[in-house]
């Protein structure tokens, strides 16, 4: 049974870095590296504010990190995370987003499917090390 603990270290590390690719891309090609934070600000009304913006991706975050910690095998933990990381990116991105979310429905989506699979791969490698 994982521990609460992995919950923890799998929630924050992924939290902490799954804006890593979009936010690369952003920079390397000269776009607004803030752009994905506006949109996740605005899935709660408050589309220019960073801390909006951190409580929404925090709170999506962890729901998704607690559905993994209850759903995922536990042998090759990282490779299950990243399937179930893309799966959670195209729910996401091609379902949810330009139903209710057309901020975050209006990003590249190849970026944002990236940051999906970090998510994925740092929740995936914390329940493989914290085990």
């Amino acid at each position: 049974m994982r521990t609460r603990r992995e919950l923890l270290y799998a929630w924050l590390l992924a939290t902490v870095l799954s804006g890593i690719p979009s936010t690369a891309y952003a920079i390397l090609t000269g776009r607004d590296p803030l752009e994905a934070t506006r949109a996740a600000g605005a899935m709660i009304g408050l589309p220019g504010s960073i801390v909006a913006a951190a409580l929404v991706h925090a709170s999506v975050s962890f729901f998704w990190a607690l559905v993994l910690w209850l759903a995922l095998p536990y042998r090759r933990p990282i490779f299950w995370a990243l399937v179930a990381s893309a799966a959670i990116a195209i729910l996401d991105l091609r379902v949810i987003a330009p139903t209710f979310f057309p901020e975050v429905a209006a990003l590249q989506f190849w970026p944002q499917f990236a940051d999906h699979l970090m998510w994925g791969a740092c929740v995936g490698f914390a329940f493989e090390r914290w085990r």
